[in-house]
């Protein structure tokens, strides 16, 4: 008996949610299959984040190549550029030996060589070649310590090429050429100091020589400094 109530109320309340689905589905037009698809929709919370503007960005950089604004080319005039402002800033001399030297100053001059310019040989060294005060200058030397065509950097000086001797120079001795007497007197005189052998001689120079050392690129910067016009 009570089984059977149970059952009647339970078919009772069947028919009550039927009821009342049918009411509130003519009433607001939705249907079953709305309902359904409610239910399976994601959450708005869920679809942003699945569509948010960094996903967009993602899939927008995968499919569109990237197109990087060029950097501006910057231009630095020679006047910024910080260089060496002497031979000895632009040049490792510590890679060359040493020799310690007595060193004075002689002109082509008659209190010199004890030749006048008319004479035919006037400015012409024992190589041959004539004198010179350039970036690298003609320097008379022992030639049993120094032969022709040695090339020695003195500091305060410049580049030497052995190029001549002289009855005075004797041993580590040398003479470094000047273009007057008032230059050799105001800009040397007479020192003792290391010089650096940059290049031992064979015994021979020629003017081809001794130009294309004067013709180096990388030292013309430094040329007034020698020449002083």
């Amino acid at each position: 008996m009570n089984v059977k109530k149970m059952m009647k109320r339970a078919g009772m309340m069947m028919l009550v949610l039927i009821a009342f689905f049918v009411t509130v589905t003519t009433i607001s037009n939705v249907s079953l299959s709305d309902i359904e698809k409610w239910v399976k929709k994601p959450s708005i919370t869920s679809a942003a984040k699945a569509y948010s503007p960094a996903s967009y960005k993602h899939i927008a950089l995968k499919e569109k190549k990237l197109n990087y604004r060029k950097q501006d080319k910057r231009y630095i005039s020679s006047e910024q550029i910080s260089g060496p402002s002497s031979i000895e800033e632009a040049v490792d001399f510590s890679q060359y030996p040493m020799a310690t030297v007595v060193a004075t100053g002689y002109t082509a001059g008659v209190e010199s060589t004890g030749k006048t310019p008319d004479h035919p040989e006037y400015g012409i060294t024992y190589s041959g070649v004539q004198v010179k005060r350039d970036l690298y200058s003609t320097i008379a030397a022992d030639l049993n310590v120094y032969p022709i065509g040695t090339v020695m950097y003195i500091p305060g000086y410049g580049y030497g090429v052995v190029a001549d001797k002289g009855s005075a120079i004797n041993g580590n001795k040398i003479d470094l050429f000047y273009n007057s007497v008032e230059d050799v007197y105001s800009q040397w005189g007479k020192k003792k100091l290391d010089v650096y052998i940059v290049k031992e001689g064979n015994g021979s120079l020629t003017e081809e020589t001794l130009n294309k050392l004067n013709e180096n690129e990388a030292l013309q910067v430094f040329r007034h400094q020698i020449i002083q016009e």
